[in-house]
């Protein structure tokens, strides 16, 4: 059983396929406390479902594409049944991790976005460096939410200190609503590297839901 606190269909907002329809799977639970987490409600609540229960729950909605996400889903001791239960229906899955839990278990047909706290975050140096045996596998994202110029330089510090640059596919996130897209945006053309810059585009176009339902 995994324990899972909603299933929806919306805009993805985040990571190199933001602004494809994708189904939402959010896994209950996180040991993580983000200074800018907007899924607080997912610490806790949520409800019990088999690995076929969430395929026929996410079945009645007209596509293949589907973003797992919490909390924290590597938690969830039997997520790796829904993980082949999805691969094996043909669905194209990608996965929302923390980035201090070894994502070894993840198969290598769903793509990884892996968070690397800064720290602003609140939760500096939680990162397990097995996870950087991905860099450059063509299936994993490096995902920075940037909460400010520290933030910013320590990113960078980081991705070249790791070489990341240029085989590595990183994001870099301006904190919504604490720091300005336009600012960002200005440092990565400043720093000359490839870096995505990624705006939650569902916090755009839902600013109160935030993810349109």
């Amino acid at each position: 059983m995994i324990k899972i606190n909603e299933i929806f269909y919306s805009i993805q907002g985040e990571s190199s396929t933001f602004g494809l329809p994708t189904i939402f799977i959010r896994t209950s639970g996180c040991h993580l406390r983000c200074t800018y987490c907007d899924t607080q409600y997912a610490y806790y609540e949520g409800k019990r479902l088999s690995a076929e229960e969430i395929l026929k729950k996410i079945s009645k909605y007209n596509c293949k594409r589907v973003c797992i996400t919490g909390g924290e889903p590597l938690l969830q001791k039997n997520i790796s049944e829904l993980f082949s239960l999805l691969l094996k229906n043909e669905y194209k899955c990608s996965i929302e991790t923390s980035g201090d839990i070894d994502c070894s278990q993840i198969p290598e047909k769903i793509k990884k976005i892996i968070d690397v706290k800064t720290p602003d975050s609140g939760e500096p140096g939680k990162f397990d460096e097995k996870n950087l045996q991905f860099i450059g596998d063509g299936t994993t994202e490096y995902k920075f939410v940037i909460c400010s110029e520290a933030d910013f330089e320590w990113s960078l510090n980081f991705a070249a200190k790791q070489h990341m640059f240029p085989s590595a596919e990183i994001l870099f996130s301006p904190c919504y609503e604490l720091i300005s897209p336009e600012w960002l945006a200005q440092k990565i053309l400043e720093s000359g590297k490839d870096i995505r810059m990624q705006l939650q585009l569902h916090k755009i176009i839902w600013p109160e839901t935030k993810k349109g339902v």
